[in-house]
């Protein structure tokens, strides 16, 4: 990332939204010590050819690409962070990048992350005393945690493995056992799912029950991340909208969403933008990520919005998140995709743990974009605006075309792809 020549990483561009995306990938590939060539066939082909993407997937036809891009502004633990984020929803990158600059104004963001935790479950039914093969499976623990290790040794030697041994009663017969496997800077879907494998035949004859699914769960609720920011409200003023109206604003829109479980959806979904971009680019699991969420946000029967907002006894915005986060930043993805290690290099981070804790600051930052859209000029006016481009380029608009025809569609307040048409007329190609 970028110095600013005391030795310390920056990721405050200002106007990198206004440069050539050749000066852009020039700044980028200067701040992260990469050859701009060595970016550019990564970045023109998307990290991916149709090759290698014939032997990942089934049934091949080509390469779907995502918009890559970069948010700006982050500081997390006092550690600037460019953070690469795929996304194809306009406003998304902006947006956040412009929260994490008024967060930025208040010291960044300041995150702490569990230990990387997963859970493996090993499912029994059929038990006939639940209790009695609670007690044995306990009391067999440490061998439990021996066949667990044995299992990965890879894992072990990094420093990770079986950490212990949890057993729950579901009721009419069904148990649950659940291993706690630390997984470092792996996801360690597979690491689990063989841990549980490993363990289940032990389990049988401890339970004298029948052994059913051996799988991880996606609510990693071990492995928690928390972030806290403090916006001055001077921060959040512009466009005629004061900063102390915009954080009481954002307060009040916060308790509606922890009172109502339709705004809590939508709510976290803001929070979703950015997450999902950021663990998209990086090559992690998207889908596991809003399953973790999601279930959460619901954990005690009530869905919950993941982040709330409050006033600070020194009148600023405080906002904080606490969430699901499992995220690796080895194997999968960055052994065959040349975009996923960009995007890797790109954040900067050295551990999955400190990668967690960037992307919950983003999916925070997010949150308070949407928000103080909300609290002052409504959603759709920004939103809307950078949408005009992509229906500029739907209706034939290149080059300098975009731009004329997007602040014209804007302008007239109808931003449709037969108004983009109307103004491109014979020039349209």
């Amino acid at each position: 990332m970028g110095n600013d020549g005391n030795g310390s990483r920056r990721s405050r561009f200002p106007g990198f939204y206004k440069l050539p995306v050749d000066e852009r990938r020039e700044r980028l590939a200067s701040s992260i010590g990469l050859p701009e060539g060595e970016l550019r066939s990564v970045l023109d082909c998307g990290g991916l050819d149709v090759a290698t993407a014939d032997k990942t997937i089934e049934n091949v036809l080509g390469i779907f690409a995502l918009p890559f891009a970069v948010g700006l502004n982050f500081v997390v633990n006092g550690r600037d962070h460019l953070v690469p984020m795929a996304v194809e929803e306009p406003s998304v990158v902006a947006a956040a990048s412009n929260a994490a600059r008024m967060v930025r104004d208040g010291g960044g963001f300041f995150a702490d992350a569990d230990e990387p935790v997963m859970i493996a479950q090993i499912e029994v039914h059929q038990v006939p005393d639940a209790e009695a093969a609670r007690a044995a499976i306990i009391d067999d623990r440490a061998e439990l945690l021996r066949r667990a290790d044995d299992a990965v040794p890879g894992l072990v030697a990094r420093g990770g493995g079986a950490r212990g041994v949890e057993v729950r009663d579901l009721g009419d017969g069904m148990i649950v056992v659940h291993l706690l496997v630390d997984c470092r800077d792996a996801m360690g879907a597979n690491l689990v799912n063989t841990v549980a494998e490993s363990v289940a035949d032990r389990i049988c004859e401890l339970s004298h029950g029948d052994v059913g699914l051996r799988i991880l769960s996606n609510l990693c609720d071990r492995r928690r991340v928390r972030v806290r920011v403090a916006v001055p409200p001077a921060s959040l003023a512009g466009d005629g909208s004061d900063g102390e109206a915009v954080r009481d604003g954002i307060v009040w829109a916060s308790r509606f969403a922890e009172k109502d479980p339709y705004r809590a959806a939508t709510h976290n979904k803001g929070i979703m933008n950015g997450v999902d971009a950021v663990v998209l680019a990086t090559g992690n699991d998207w889908r596991a990520a809003e399953a973790a969420a999601h279930a959460f946000a619901a954990r005690d029967g009530h869905y919950r919005p993941l982040s709330t907002w409050r006033t600070g006894a020194a009148g600023e915005l405080v906002g904080q998140i606490e969430m699901p986060l499992a995220l690796g930043i080895v194997g999968g993805p960055s052994r065959v995709h040349g975009g996923v290690r960009l995007a890797l290099r790109t954040v900067g981070v050295e551990t999955a743990q400190e990668l967690a804790m960037v992307v919950a600051s983003v999916g925070l930052a997010s949150n308070l974009a949407a928000l103080r859209a909300l609290a002052t000029e409504g959603i759709q006016r920004g939103h809307m605006s950078l949408h005009a481009r992509s229906v500029a380029v739907a209706a034939g608009a290149r080059g300098d075309d975009v731009e004329r025809v997007s602040a014209a569609l804007c302008a007239q307040n109808e931003i449709t792809v037969e108004a983009a048409r109307r103004l491109l007329g014979p020039t349209r190609t």
